[in-house]
Parts: C-alpha cells; structure tokens; sequence
C-alpha cells in the first residue's frame, strides 16, 4: 500500500474518530450515528482522491500562484456541492436523517446546504493539507536540484582551472632541453625527468582537489629547474619554507601558477634577471604562501589574467571564505603574491 493512501484512511479514520468522541462527550451518540459517519468519511476518502485525481491531470500545482488559488478554491467548492448532495441523497434513502423533536425531518434544500458547508470545511482542510505537502515537497526537489548543480558546476570549474597548462613553457623547456643534447647529455636527461614530473602532475590534479604543499613544491622546484636551464644566470632562487606546513593541503599546480606568472612578469622583463622566493610559514593560524619576485605591478599581471583569476576563483570554491589571496608591490622593486589557507592538522596522502 502507497503512503498516500496510508495517509488517506488515517486522515478519514481520524474523522470517524473525532465525530464519535463529540457524539459520545455531548450525548449524540445513537443508532443512526455511526453508519452516518463511515458512510461519510468513506464518501469522502472517493472524493478527494478524485479530487486529487483532477488537480494532478489539470496541472493545477505547477501554474502560477493566483491560478493555483483560484483552482484551488473552484475545485474545493464543486466537490464540496456534489459530496453534500450525495450524502443527502444517500441518508435519505437509508432513512439516516434525524428528526425533529416534534417527528420531523428537515427539508432537504436544509440538509443538502449543511452538508455542503460540513463538507466544504472537510475538503477545504483536505485540500491544505495536499498543497502545503506538495509545495514543501517542491522546494525540497528544488533544493537538491540546485545542490546538485552547484557541484557540478563548481567540478567542471576546478577541472577547467585545473587543467590549464601554458604551452609556452612547454615549448621554452623542450627547447632548452634539445640545446642541451649535445652540451651536456646528463643535465638534458634529468630535464625530461623534470618535464615529465610536471606534466604528470598536471594530469594528476584533475582528480585531487588538494594536494600536500610538499608535492606542490617539489613539482615546483621541477619547474624552476628547468626555468633555469632558460634563464642561467638570470634567475635566482630561494626558499624559506616552515617543514611542519609541508602537510598542509593546497590546490593542485596553484603554486606553479604563481611563480609561473613571477618568471613571466618578473623576472624575463629585468634585463639583469632577479629572484623568486618561496615563502611558507603558519601566521595567526593560518598558512601563509608567499610568492616574491623582482620586478613592478605595472599591470600586466591583471591584462594577462587567467593565472591569477583562477587562483582567486579556485581558493573561492575549495575553502570559501577562510581562504584570500592578493597581490601587492613592496620595496619598490618586488611584487609579492599572498595565499592565506586554513590550517589543518591532517596530512593529505
């Protein structure tokens, strides 16, 4: 048996009940009664589910508010008229009426008008009852439905920023590999190693939403190794990294980002080169990262864009609110990018 049903003979049987309980407390309770209100509440059982029958076959719940009031009441009404002129029709033949003091029963317009209102009053509760259920129901599927869309959109965006890698340092490292096939073959073989790292890596993260800061930084020391190789000279590298903020989670390739976008805004605008310094360390409870390199916002990381946005937007989606991210130019002649994360005391495998 469906719910709808459970909830239809208990709905009903509570009107039999409660009719019995006032008949019986206020002396009304005879031979007639109870026949009277199964009769009744089985007449009513048929007509509202009919009555739910109509309502789901027109549409009616899905049609804008005043419609749905106005059927609401329409239909409400009608099923109150024919429940109360069946019920009247029904007690007469069976001779269920009550009669007056004086042996009487009352005219029939009378009896069929009190119905009418009794049953009105039935359906209309009966009717409140099925729009309310509905209208919770609705905006519960709503809910999920919107749930379920924020995920995927919020997966499909972290695949999206996840996935981006720039070509250019592609092609600038297998160039600089090739030139060092003949120059020195040993640096040329661990280059490809590094390279390969990298792009593993890359395709690794579509599947990690974080990753420890450990395995970011050393793909990044990956990446700077061959940065180098381009560079020589010109590029200079530090560290100052707290070893106990090595197991913290960040995004995945969101560091390599970073100083990417230090190299390509910094450091190859300076004709004598510079430095790129990787901080991290726990401030006021919370993981600071910290990317410095020589040069001036002048603008041009803003033009370009798409690193730094989507660092902003991915920090966004992973952590929300406990998570920023800014850029600013200190010193004069260093530009520093700051992550802050939430610290958390379990290591990500």
């Amino acid at each position: 048996m469906s719910t709808y049903w459970l909830y239809q003979f208990f709905g009903w049987g509570m009107v039999v009940l409660t009719n019995l309980f006032f008949a019986y407390t206020l002396d009304k309770l005879d031979d007639k009664f109870l026949p009277k209100v199964l009769i009744y509440a089985a007449l009513g059982c048929i007509f509202s589910h009919i009555m739910r029958t109509i309502i789901n076959r027109s549409h009616i719940l899905i049609k804008p508010i005043q419609q749905q009031i106005m059927g609401f009441i329409f239909i409400t009404i009608c099923f109150s008229f024919g429940l109360g002129f069946l019920e009247a029709f029904i007690f007469k033949s069976l001779d269920l009426l009550h009669k007056t003091a004086d042996g009487k029963t009352l005219p029939l317009f009378k009896i069929v008008i009190n119905s009418v209102f009794d049953s009105f009053g039935y359906l209309f509760i009966w009717n409140c009852i099925y729009y309310i259920y509905h209208y919770v129901e609705k905006s519960r599927r709503q809910q999920l439905d919107t749930l379920k869309l924020e995920a995927l959109v919020k997966e499909l965006e972290l695949k999206t920023i996840k996935s981006h890698i720039n070509p250019h340092f592609i092609f600038n490292a297998l160039n600089s590999i090739r030139a060092l096939i003949d120059e020195n073959p040993l640096r040329a073989r661990d280059a490809i190693t590094e390279l390969s790292n990298i792009l593993r890596s890359s395709m690794q993260a579509d599947k990690l939403e974080t990753v420890t800061f450990e395995r970011e930084l050393n793909i990044v020391k990956d990446y700077l190794a061959l940065e180098h190789i381009r560079f020589e000279d010109r590029l200079k590298i530090e560290y100052d990294i707290d070893e106990d903020t090595l197991d913290q989670p960040v995004p995945p390739m969101m560091l390599q980002t970073l100083v990417e976008n230090a190299i390509k805004h910094g450091i190859s605008k300076q004709l004598s080169g510079g430095v790129v310094k990787i901080i991290s360390d726990f401030k006021f409870d919370h993981h600071e990262l910290v990317v410095q390199n020589t040069g001036h916002l002048n603008g041009s990381y803003n033009a370009d864009g798409f690193g730094l946005t989507s660092t902003l937007n991915r920090l966004q989606l992973l952590f929300g609110e406990k998570a920023n991210f800014t850029i600013h130019e200190i010193n004069g002649n260093t530009v520093e990018a700051k992550v802050i994360l939430p610290v958390t005391a379990l290591a990500i495998n």
